[in-house]
């Protein structure tokens, strides 16, 4: 390949863009670009050409119309000392270009906005930039493109050393690119019929997509997956939400706790201080209390023993009082939306502690989760963010539940939701007192959280038991009466709801229906 002579920068993001360009005009390249990204190189005092003057024609549309050109993409795609080819683009004036820089406008970061309107998401679509993509990595035997901002080193040495690049460094950036512009077109793919919906009045489930596309750039390789003898991968935009601040790399088994640990605690944002400590998925324990400390205590009483190895997440900045009381024992990840000063200094004491700060809630992302089933298939469903509002929760018992009652079903419910079902969940008002969880049967679940409440020496007396879907018999009903349960929640449904509320009429238990089921498989 010749010497690299000309390049075409049209990016959105502008991270390393200047350095980059000034290597390029260091090794006489000449510089074409378009709107934000001339003005920046501008700026920064390099020569550049506006594409309109390159191509003769003016950008129009509102911008829509800029790179889509003979000039642009004849400069790209000609076959370089093939004669027809050759003879085709003198006679048309068009001039080659060698280095294409370009990113894409942010789709995916603005379908992520709440309340962003549909326009906005449209005008967010790129045309031009992937059209540009595409053709300089066909071309890639002649052409550099460039697409993400992680690359710009490894091209600069290449100009700096040699003027041009190696074929071997083109293929690998065209590959990049294809897997770049998949995925855009993936994300396009995924939120659009949602906003449609919404822009048709239409706020019900959407219909499932009628291709599902999956596309991930690969975030880092992992040691092994739930097992040593199996490989593992991370993929997608974890980054984006989650930023590790200290402690070893983080093991398959820590990223599907810790995600479990940041969606239960994000049931508590903006509330009072609310702490939840996590293992294989399932809660421990939860407590809310007047400082993060006091919510420690409550979380950590419903089982003692379970968290040594767990996850532990936070609603607030974790401060210096809280962390040395987590630090008496061993964690596995502590999740936090920051962390004081106090507190990193007694926790990094542990070198193995994985520190995560939460950069976006996980329930900004996309609203649906999709399941490997085996047999190259998978499963769809829209993720379970449905919240009981106070006029679902309706009393379906001869005794209407106490204030006190009423404020630990709304601590419950949303605490059972994240529970691997059967799932049973004994409340206080503000903190867990024991929990079964991912039983065969619901009885046996409600016998497991009360032996665990047993065990870590708390009473039932007066407590709220939570269930994560009908009881479909008066047993389990009745067991947790027998345990000290004075109020139940649950979504109600069964064939044998009247024997249910009638078993709890008989016992004096006040229960209230949501209507609303949250098995979690």
């Amino acid at each position: 390949m010749a010497k690299i002579q000309r390049a075409l920068l049209s990016v959105f993001d502008k991270t390393g863009l200047v350095p980059f360009a000034q290597t390029l005009a260091a090794a006489g390249v000449e510089l074409i670009s378009t709107g934000g990204t001339a003005r920046a190189l501008r700026q920064a005092g390099l020569p550049v050409q506006e594409l309109s003057d390159f191509t003769g024609f003016p950008e129009m549309l509102d911008g829509r119309v800029k790179t889509l050109h003979p000039k642009v993409h004849g400069g790209l795609l000609f076959i370089r000392g093939d004669a027809g080819h050759e003879a085709a683009v003198a006679a048309h004036g068009i001039r080659p270009i060698d280095l294409v820089v370009v990113n894409l406008y942010p789709f995916e970061q603005t379908v992520a906005r709440p309340g962003v309107a549909l326009a906005e998401v449209i005008e967010n679509i790129d045309i031009g930039g992937p059209a540009m993509l595409r053709s300089a990595a066909k071309n890639h035997a002649f052409v550099t493109v460039v697409t993400d901002p992680a690359d710009y080193a490894e091209v600069q040495a290449a100009i700096q050393t040699n003027g041009e690049t190696t074929l071997s460094l083109r293929r690998r950036l065209a590959a990049n690119v294809y897997a770049r512009t998949a995925a855009y077109d993936a994300a396009i793919a995924s939120h659009l019929p949602r906003f449609f919906a919404a822009a048709e009045g239409n706020t019900a489930a959407t219909e499932p997509p009628a291709a599902l596309s999956v596309q991930a750039p690969l975030v880092q390789a992992l040691r092994y997956g739930e097992n040593p003898h199996q490989r593992a991968a991370l993929y997608g935009r974890f980054n984006e939400f989650f930023r590790q601040l200290h402690g070893k790399e983080l093991s398959y088994n820590n990223i599907l706790d810790l995600t479990a640990a940041a969606n239960l605690i994000g049931e508590f944002a903006g509330e009072a201080p609310t702490l939840a400590i996590l293992k294989h998925m399932n809660p421990c324990g939860v407590g809310q209390g007047a400082n993060l400390r006091e919510a420690w205590d409550k979380a950590f009483a419903t089982d003692r023993q379970a968290p040594f190895g767990g996850i532990i997440a936070v609603n607030q900045p974790l401060d210096g009082g809280c962390a040395a009381a987590i630090a008496e024992i061993f964690s596995e990840v502590i999740v936090a939306p920051a962390f004081t000063a106090e507190a990193l200094a007694v926790l990094q004491k542990k070198k193995n502690l994985r520190l995560l700060q939460v950069l976006r809630s996980p329930a900004d992302a996309a609203g649906w989760d999709v399941r490997s089933v085996g047999a190259d298939s998978f499963l769809w469903q829209e993720r379970d963010a449905k919240a009981t509002t106070a006029a679902e929760m309706k009393v379906v018992t001869r005794r209407t539940p106490g204030e006190d009652e009423m404020k630990a079903m709304r601590f419950g419910w949303r605490i059972v939701k994240h529970v691997k079902s059967n799932a049973i969940v004994y409340v206080g008002a503000d903190h867990t007192l024991g929990i079964g969880a991912g039983q065969m049967s619901r009885v046996d679940a409600s016998r497991i959280a009360v032996w665990k409440a047993q065990e870590a020496g708390l009473s039932l007396k007066g407590s709220v038991v939570c269930s994560d879907a009908f009881f479909p018999f008066a047993d389990g009903l009745i067991a947790a009466a027998e345990a000290g349960a004075t109020a139940a929640i649950q979504p109600g449904g069964s064939v044998r709801d009247a024997e249910v509320v009638a078993a709890a009429d008989a016992r004096g238990v006040a229960m209230v229906f949501t209507g609303t089921r949250h098995f979690r498989h």
